[in-house]
């Protein structure tokens, strides 16, 4: 199957221009103005924007937590995201404390294998670090090509480990050419907190983000940047939300070291004053929790700095009906959010149509960073010969409206209802194949593929 892509203003991170682009198979092979070229499909691009497709590398489908799982699983999470175009994304794996990195790596593939719609990889998140886990990181980076490694800062007991076996663990991923993810909250410190509130019978929503405040992020981020700096390990630091936290990576740039650094949508967008409004602050309960303006204008600012490189989503979505579990104790609310499907249409509207961000930045955000630093580089994360076909054609000018009733994610709500935004993802194309059109989802469970990583560089 061949398509050819007439007249559309193609934008990479580094370049604006006005082209053509053919395909074969799942490839581009061509790009050139004019081409003369015969195609089995023609879709014209004229007054569109013609991007890479977005790379999502934080997301939790059909994931374990609180006694329940995130209500998306691999074919709805997927789907979803083409409709947004996002056409690969990075789920977590968790490593059960006591048991196996490969074990996990089993359970998570027999929930991904054969469901996917949009192509996906994982990170594997590290929860029990010991002898035994040190010798399965050569063999999860060179054979199974998953080569970040997660590890959590927080959740004491079932998911934290302590900065003994984090600097353990830095060491032996930095042998083998792997990368440390890290969710940089102050466990403790947010554990007391919780415990004040729920003995002084303070338990709406509100006191989700009272229990996480600021310093929480900022101290665990500040450690995090010392001990990767110290082990030479490359870091990258999940979902930053607030200027202390960045301040720490600004202040790491001064010794010349490099921390790559994710936030996401919400987090540009959102702010705390959602949690004032009764239990329907519930929608907005994940963590590290939503902050305030000024948290804002750091991050945007810090994109245009290049000290943030990613805007993901740490989708994690969940039913109301889920959500009410913490009714009564904000600390038995599942933890989290539904954006897979709206990241890329909220950034273009709250961040290019607001001259926050430039195009070039745009893409560069969405995808190629995340390619490179993740080892998926050239074949996503750009347009170019010899790249996968991962494209998305987007309507710059059309305005619509987001709400639970027009999303494909499976969750019965929205963090985004009744948001005018600008811009329409019309057409997606996953490695050559028509994904979505108008709407429309043409591509099958099972059309997804896992995508093993090369080894990491610190220069992107």
């Amino acid at each position: 199957m061949s398509t050819l892509i007439k007249n559309g203003r193609i934008i990479t991170a580094d370049a604006d221009y006005v082209a053509d682009i053919f395909i074969e198979g799942e490839r581009i092979v061509a790009i050139g103005e004019k081409l003369n070229v015969v195609a089995d499909k023609i879709i014209d691009a004229t007054g569109k924007l013609v991007m890479p497709g977005g790379i999502d590398p934080h997301v939790h489908l059909d994931m374990p937590f609180m006694g329940t799982y995130s209500s998306d699983s691999y074919e709805t999470g997927t789907r979803a995201a083409l409709y947004g175009g996002t056409t690969t994304v990075i789920d977590f794996i968790l490593q059960q404390q006591g048991n196996s990195l490969q074990s996990a790596l089993d359970e998570w593939r027999g929930r991904a294998n054969g469901n996917a719609v949009g192509d996906y990889s994982f990170h594997m998140a590290v929860t029990d670090f010991n002898e035994n886990t040190k010798k399965e990181i050569q063999s999860i980076i060179e054979k199974e090509g998953i080569t970040s490694f997660k590890t959590f800062m927080a959740y004491k007991g079932a998911l934290m480990i302590d900065d003994a076996q984090m600097v353990g663990l830095m060491a032996e991923v930095k042998k083998h050419g792997g990368l440390i993810n890290v969710h940089a909250t102050n466990g403790d410190m947010i554990d007391s907190l919780v415990q004040k509130h729920r003995e002084e019978g303070k338990l709406a929503p509100l006191y989700h983000y009272l229990s996480q405040p600021e310093i929480t992020e900022t101290e665990a981020s500040e450690r995090f940047v010392n001990m990767a700096n110290e082990t030479g390990c490359p870091g990258y630091i999940v979902h930053m939300t607030c200027e202390g936290a960045l301040n720490a990576v600004r202040n790491a740039t001064k010794r010349n070291q490099k921390v790559f650094v994710e936030t996401c949508i919400q987090y540009l967008i959102l702010d705390a004053s959602l949690y004032e409004n009764d239990f329907e602050g519930a929608k907005w309960v994940m963590s590290p929790p939503l902050r305030e303006k000024k948290d804002q204008a750091t991050l945007w600012a810090g994109i245009n700095q290049g000290l943030v490189q990613v805007v993901a989503t740490d989708h994690c979505p969940f039913m109301w009906e889920q959500k009410l579990m913490g009714k009564n104790d904000f600390s038995k609310i599942p933890n989290g959010h539904p954006a897979i499907e709206n990241r890329m249409e909220l950034l273009f509207s709250e961040g290019v149509m607001k001259n926050k961000i430039s195009l070039n930045k745009y893409v560069e955000v969405s995808s190629t960073n995340a390619a490179k630093i993740f080892g998926m580089f050239p074949a996503k994360g750009t347009i170019a010969v010899g790249s996968d076909a991962d494209i998305v054609i987007m309507d710059p000018n059309e305005k619509h409206i987001l709400s639970a009733s027009k999303h494909h994610m499976n969750v019965d709500y929205s963090g985004y209802e009744g948001w005018e935004i600008t811009g329409k993802v019309k057409t997606v194309l996953l490695r050559g194949k028509l994904a979505i059109d108008n709407n429309q989802c043409y591509v099958e469970k099972g059309y997804g593929k896992f995508i093993k990583r090369k080894k990491v560089t610190q220069n992107i």
